[in-house]
Parts: structure tokens; sequence; C-alpha cells
């Protein structure tokens, strides 16, 4: 992977295709290449035309894992991606966030509206404003010496796929601390980029689709049939409701 610097870390990216890019924002726990690559979604934005760049958030991935809770707030995480975007001179990008990366996303479009055409948040409906309920336990298990010591659902399928993944977990354990900063509700309404709210119909952890779309100036939800939290990340409904947004957006 290609690399940059960013608030004295360096992180990684990867960029494929040509056409009108598309910044594509991981999940937690997650990477560019888990999120975007193995499910299919670089292939369908590059064989719809468009250039589809992969970061690998800090604390993730290829790129440097502080252990620091301090430094994994999203809006410093959003501006990662601006000092991405500027590495690589481009103006203007259409964001796909992922859960996290759809909250990095709305610090992103709310702090950088010149950067941004168009956002798709997927798998974050109302909890961008109300926050994350589970997140000491997520990060307790994260911390936790052994899997068989977890009960709880959540916070054993995060232990699962942070072991399966090889990542850091006490990089995790400090991003999880931050990043779920919850965003005002003033400040999600002065959001004023066209917007989809993707959720998969059992996502438990979302929060709301509908009630989020409501808050924002320019959105649309679409609920995406039969996923939930984990497994609607490369749905086939989700690309197809994904690119249909994109291509009445931008142009």
């Amino acid at each position: 992977m290609a690399s940059f610097q960013s608030d004295g870390l360096t992180l990684a990216y990867e960029s494929f295709g040509t056409g009108l890019p598309v910044l594509c924002i991981h999940g937690f726990a997650s990477s560019g290449k888990v999120n975007w690559i193995d499910t299919g979604w670089v292939e369908t934005l590059t064989g719809a035309g468009y250039r589809a760049i992969v970061l690998d958030n800090r604390g993730h991935g290829n790129s440097d894992k502080p252990h620091d809770p301090e430094r994994y707030y999203p809006g410093d995480m959003s501006r990662d991606a601006v000092a991405l975007l500027d590495h690589l001179g481009i103006e203007r990008v259409a964001i796909l966030g992922y859960s996290m990366g759809a909250r990095i996303s709305a610090f992103l479009a709310f702090e950088h509206p010149e950067r941004v055409a168009c956002a798709i948040f997927g798998g974050m409906g109302m909890n961008l404003v109300n926050g994350l309920t589970d997140g000491n336990d997520i990060i307790a298990g994260l911390l936790a010496p052994s899997l068989d010591d977890l009960t709880h659902r959540t916070a054993r399928q995060f232990r699962i796929f942070a072991d399966h993944t090889g990542s850091d977990r006490e990089a995790l354990a400090a991003c999880m601390e931050t990043s779920r900063q919850a965003m005002a509700r003033a400040d999600v309404r002065r959001i004023d980029v066209p917007v989809l709210v993707a959720v998969g119909e059992a996502d438990v952890m979302a929060g709301s689709p509908e009630a989020l779309a409501d808050l924002l100036p320019q959105a649309e939800a679409f609920v995406i049939p039969k996923r939930d939290h984990m497994r609607a990340t490369g749905d086939k409904a989700f690309k197809a409701a994904a690119l249909g947004f994109l291509g009445r957006n931008f142009v």
C-alpha cells in the first residue's frame, strides 16, 4: 500500500480505477481491505466507472496504531481523510463510510463540506447522535485475557473479528474510547450535502436510518433487507442503492 502523513502518523491507502473519486472509510476493527476490497465494493465502484480510494484509518490495517485514546476522536480521523485528499490533489469526492467510518464521514461532511459532493452513511443511523451503548463492553472484550471470558454478544463479535484480522487490540480499545463520540443534533442538521443513510433491517447497533435521514437537510434512508450490522457491509442491495445514489448526486 501507498502511504501519507497526517497528524504525525503514517497512514496507508490504495487507489483503484479512474473517474470520479469515491473515498471509502472503513468501520471499527476492520481495514480498507476487509471492508471494501474483500466485500467486492472496489470491484463494484470501479466497474461503474468510479475511482475507489481505500484508506486504513489510524489504529487499523497498515496504518500507525497509537495506544492513546486522545488520538481517535472522529474529527481527528476526518482530518486524516482531508490530508489524504490533499496528498492526492483531489478537491472534491463522494464519501462511502461504514459504521465508525460513517461517523468519520459525518464529521468530514460537517467540517469540510467544500470537499464532499455527497455521502453514504452505511451501518449508522440515529446512533450518530445517540452514541454507542455497547462501547464499554467492547473495550472490555478487546482487553480480556481470553475469548472464553466473554459473555456479552457484541463484545464477543468484535473480539472474534479483531482476532481474525490480526488487529492491535490495545489500539482498538483506545480507538473505541473516543471514536464513538456522538455528533450534536444541531451539527447533524447542518450537514447540507446529499446523504444516503443505509442500515440493515436487523441491525441493532446503528439506530434508526429514517430518524437520522429526517434530521439531515438532504437525505434519504435505505433499509438493507434481512441484514444485521456485521453482514450488511457487502450486501448486493446496499451496493445497488449506493450506485443509484451516486448516479443521482455525483456527476
